[in-house]
Parts: structure tokens; sequence; C-alpha cells
């Protein structure tokens, strides 16, 4: 599982000119599933957000987490996560899980989040979603369950 966490003062996505999610203060999730994929990938990817150290503390060091700070998330599944540029011009999409068992993955992200008790919202798997967001930082922080970046 990939994800792009962003520190964001608030986030929110529409899906045909309406809002169907968002989020003060906390992050704005992309979320991508990969082939192969189980629940191990997402254990490990929850238990990273939930405990990521990204917010300022009294010294102004990051030293906080979304937990620390009573903060939310805003999460976007996104294939396109798992594109591949390296070859030609245009991405290759063959290591993103099928739709199916991607949108299980994704909302077993969510699901775990709210496990630990931090607010989550989410975009419509699949549908044609616009994103807005102000970045905090900005802080970007990638994360993937099978690399090391």
């Amino acid at each position: 599982m990939r994800l792009v966490i962003q520190r964001v003062l608030g986030a929110e996505v529409k899906v045909g000119g309406e809002t169907v999610g968002r989020c003060g203060q906390g992050y704005m999730v992309l979320c991508g599933a990969e082939n192969g994929d189980t629940a191990s990938d997402v254990s490990y990817c929850v238990e990273k957000t939930a405990f990521l150290r990204v917010f300022e503390d009294e010294n102004g060091k990051m030293n906080r987490s979304i937990l620390d700070i009573g903060g939310s998330v805003l999460a976007i599944s996104q294939f396109t996560l798992l594109g591949d540029a390296r070859h030609g011009r245009r991405p290759s999409f063959d290591q993103a899980e099928r739709p199916e068992a991607a949108k299980t993955l994704y909302e077993a992200y969510c699901e775990g989040l709210r496990a630990h008790n931090i607010p989550v919202e989410c975009g419509i798997f699949g549908a044609d979603m616009k994103v807005t967001l102000t970045n905090d930082g900005p802080v970007t922080i990638l994360m993937d369950s099978r690399k090391g970046f």
C-alpha cells in the first residue's frame, strides 16, 4: 500500500460539485493499493499514519502525532500512486490492485484509523474527485508498506 500524507490545516473533496468529505487540522492522505497487498500492509500503514510525529511540540520540533493534536484525516483513494512512469511517456498501472480488492483495502485503512479514534472522512472510491487543501509547512511524507522510502 502506498500513501502520500500531507500535513494540512484543512482539506475538502467534492464530487459533482458537492462536498463529500473534509477535515480540519491533520492529514490529507492519498491512498493506493498495490497488487498483492494484504491486511498486514494495511495495518503497517494505519500504525505509521496514526503515530507519525510531524506536528510541532512546544519547542517547535516535529514531535507530536495526529493523536497528540486531536487532528482529523481526509483519505482519498488514488490508484495513480501505483503508476510506473520509468519507461515511455504514459504510465503503466499494472501494479495497481483491482478495483474491488483496492476498495476493500482502502476502506480497511480508513476503519483502522477510526479504531484509533481518529476522525476520518473519505472521498468516493472510483469517482472523479476535486480535492482542495491548505498545506501546513508544507510537510509531505511518502509511505509504502513494501519499500523503505
